[in-house]
């Protein structure tokens, strides 16, 4: 790849674009200008790209067939053995498809990415396999991660290990079936309006998207930078504090990444309740789709954590119920059409590591947007339009409130050392058909997102865990904490496991 000296043709639309009125020669005159700074472009194009090494050999694995992926949730299968020892020697990994393992092709959901390999492990794929790990291979997710169900991604949908032909959650659906159906032991998801938690709640797992910037994103495929979280899936609590102490910390190159604050996590699992408070959000069971055996199986996990001893009040956040969800919209819609799509998924204006090869395979979505999903296309149409009409002060706007949501929740968070509220409203619902019209499909993407979304735009962490069945799909309850005090929600989370008697699968009754 080389720059090419701008035509003049070229420069004259380009003049015309930015609303300059330039003469042919003004034009010309420009254009010699310009010489040496194209001759510097070429310069900087003969450089290496500045990327870490790989440490782990591996090869690039094969897409697996139907009868090996009854799911639907693996995209390729690659394994991949980490060190010798280490704390996660022995766990197997999916690893979601928006995350980069070099070598390892990766298509995040979308067909327009088909074919694009990274050069790069993510920091978090590293750590894992530093931590001694095993990877299994990359797990299916929506087309672009944006989606709350697993009906959007381009090579078809991911089926809930709990009951077949519904949905596993999204964005991270094929991590949260995987680990539910017991193919890996734990995954790493990534969650920027819920889709760690969504497909834990789906399908009856542990989902934790840890405070902002905890984790590192680098080497991830961005949403948007200031909602950007990635976290662990797993079966159980122990697994989720063990993977987020190995997979936690700064890498020195994502500027999401600001005074961050580690835990020994594993640590806080048999420290128990004893002192705790927990606030019940009413708004969290206000949401106008709740379904009522949902709530009811949330309120029955606040009353066992009352036997544990812990102090539980019923307290009112009125944001949760109002602002919240507008706020995280207007970043979710703009931002991402930014950043995501018009920046090739990583923008401008920060310092850390780039991965140019998938800025490149990622402007092919230019000429094959007809090929994305439903949810997505709503989202860029809709966020186009505000910048086109708006300039983005609606964004601006939304960011300036973010600061007033983060006060109004630690308002509470200062009486209470835990929120809780359902993780998601609803029921996993039935995967939508392929002839289901624009309006389900998107419903079916988004309808579950209204407690889990907000916490991205504070960037509080909040975890996700089963509490119960209702019509042989799970319930789940999720708790938020302070900022960096992840510890005290894993406090809370093992006992509440430890405790819990009720969330046995349902056994599916045999076919006579």
């Amino acid at each position: 790849m080389s720059v090419q000296q701008p035509t003049h043709e070229q420069m004259a639309d380009i003049a015309e674009q930015l609303g300059m009125s330039l003469s042919p020669t003004q034009i010309e005159e420009y254009l010699a200008l310009m010489v040496p700074t194209v001759a510097g472009y070429n310069a900087l194009d003969k450089l290496p790209d500045g990327l870490p090494p790989v440490k782990y050999p591996r090869t690039p694995g094969y897409m697996p067939t139907a009868e090996e992926n009854p799911l639907n949730a693996w995209y390729y299968k690659s394994k991949i053995e980490g060190a010798k020892n280490g704390k996660l020697k022995g766990k197997t990994f999916a690893i979601k498809d928006n995350i980069c393992v070099a070598g390892v092709p990766m298509m995040n959901g979308s067909t327009t990415l088909q074919g694009y390999v990274p050069d790069v492990d993510a920091t978090v794929v590293e750590r894992i396999l530093d931590a001694g790990g095993t990877i299994l291979g990359k797990s299916h997710c929506e087309l672009f991660c944006f989606s709350g169900g697993s009906h959007t991604g381009s090579l078809g949908p991911v089926h809930n290990p709990r009951k077949h032909g519904y949905s596993a959650g999204g964005s991270s659906s094929g991590s949260g079936a995987l680990v539910a159906s017991g193919e890996v032991d734990m995954s790493v998801g990534t969650d920027q309006g819920g889709s760690v938690r969504m497909p834990a709640a789906y399908c009856g797992i542990v989902g934790m998207k840890a405070t902002h910037g905890l984790v590192p994103y680098t080497g991830l495929m961005p949403i948007e930078a200031t909602v950007d979280h990635c976290g662990p899936i797993t079966k159980n609590v122990a697994d989720s504090a063990l993977l987020l102490e190995v997979i936690a910390g700064y890498d020195g190159l994502d500027p999401r990444q600001i005074n961050v604050k580690t835990d020994k996590y594993t640590q806080a699992l048999d420290a128990g309740v004893k002192g705790l408070k927990i606030g019940i959000v009413k708004e969290g069971f206000l949401l106008p789709n709740a379904e009522s055996d949902v709530n009811d199986l949330v309120l029955k996990g606040a009353a066992l954590f009352k036997k544990l001893g812990v102090k539980v009040d019923e307290i009112s956040v009125p944001v949760h119920g109002g602002a919240a969800q507008s706020v995280w919209s207007a970043i979710a819609h703009e931002g991402a059409m930014m950043q995501m799509m018009h920046g090739n998924g990583f923008g401008f204006n920060w310092k850390g590591l780039y991965l140019p090869g998938l800025m490149k395979a990622h402007e092919g979505w230019r000429n094959r947007a007809d090929e994305l999903s439903t949810t997505l296309k709503v989202t860029m149409l809709m966020g186009q339009f505000m910048l086109n009409q708006h300039q983005g002060q609606y964004y601006a706007k939304a960011q300036n409130l973010v600061r007033q949501m983060i006060a109004a929740y630690d308002a509470a968070l200062n009486e209470y050392d835990l929120l809780l509220m359902p993780t998601v409203p609803i029921k996993a619902s039935k995967i939508p058909g392929a002839d289901a019209s624009i309006t389900e499909s998107v419903a079916r993407g988004l309808e579950m997102i209204g407690n889990t979304a907000p916490f991205d735009a504070t960037g509080h962490p909040a975890i996700a865990i089963p509490c119960g069945y209702s019509d042989g799909l799970p319930a789940s309850m999720m708790l938020i904490g302070k900022h960096w005090q992840e510890s005290t929600i894993y406090r809370a989370a093992s006992a509440f496991e430890k405790a819990f008697e009720g969330n046995v699968a349902p056994k599916k009754k045999s076919k006579k």
